[in-house]
């Protein structure tokens, strides 16, 4: 008798240890966790480091040689709750190009480069997502994975960059994805493929700067194919300054 006491409870402690939050869950605990924040408009300066591919197309963009292996820039990020979003990224020589987007729309001044459209597009739906409520806020972020082929109500769990993370989405590697860390619920990374078939990977890393804290993660990186083509690293962020409409 007691033999099979100890073999059930080491099942149920098994299958418990093995649970996974549902899809609605960790999006809710997501979303809360940014209101928590009581985040309304921040401004981070930084820099924005280009790579492989990526020198090419913001060399060109800039004014910049492209017979370089990396190219850097000043950047800085603006964020006026909910859904606006704008990233400038600049140089010395003059060069310049700012991504801005606003009410699900989104335009781009100066030549377009694609690691910071998707920079702007995935930072703008995950962080600076705000509801009416916490239903509403978690529908909103669930809209825009289905737009991206995530299966967000399929979850698991895995490591990303040393800490584990909820896995929304099919397993595998290229499946369409949202992971969010589980200590904190913090967006950690969106995979998935856009109409071409391109695979896009935008990477959210540390959120324990005393730049940006919680706020903000320190580094966003853009992947494209397996390759990274950009960085955005906070050096310094406000969440008390007061953003103009006007750059939206």
């Amino acid at each position: 008798m007691k033999k099979a006491v100890v073999i059930v409870g080491a099942l149920v402690a098994l299958s418990a240890g093995a649970y996974v939050l549902p899809g609605g869950s960790i999006l809710r605990r997501m979303v809360d966790a940014r209101e928590d924040l009581k985040l309304y408009t921040l401004k981070a300066d930084g820099s924005v480091h280009f790579y492989g591919p990526g020198v090419k197309e913001a060399g060109t963009a800039l004014g910049l040689p492209t017979d370089r292996p990396e190219l850097e820039a000043d950047g800085t990020l603006y964020m006026k709750l909910p859904g606006r979003c704008r990233l400038e990224a600049r140089t010395a020589e003059g060069g310049t190009v700012v991504v801005v987007r606003s009410g699900g729309r989104q335009r781009v001044e100066g030549t377009a480069v694609a690691s910071l459209e998707e920079a702007v597009r995935q930072v703008c739906a995950v962080l600076a997502v705000r509801g009416s409520s916490s239903a509403s806020g978690r529908e909103q972020v669930e809209e825009h994975l289905q737009s991206l082929g995530v299966a967000s109500r399929t979850t698991s769990l895995a490591r990303f960059g040393g800490e584990v993370a909820y896995v929304l989405g099919e397993q595998g590697e290229g499946q369409s994805q949202f992971w969010v860390y589980k200590d904190g619920f913090r967006p950690a990374r969106v995979r998935y493929k856009d109409k071409k078939g391109t695979a896009w990977d935008v990477r959210f890393l540390d959120y324990t700067s005393p730049a940006t804290g919680e706020w903000l993660p320190r580094s966003i990186e853009v992947w494209r194919e397996g390759q990274r083509l950009a960085r955005f690293t906070a050096h310094q962020g406000d969440s008390r300054v007061k953003i103009a409409d006007t750059l939206f």
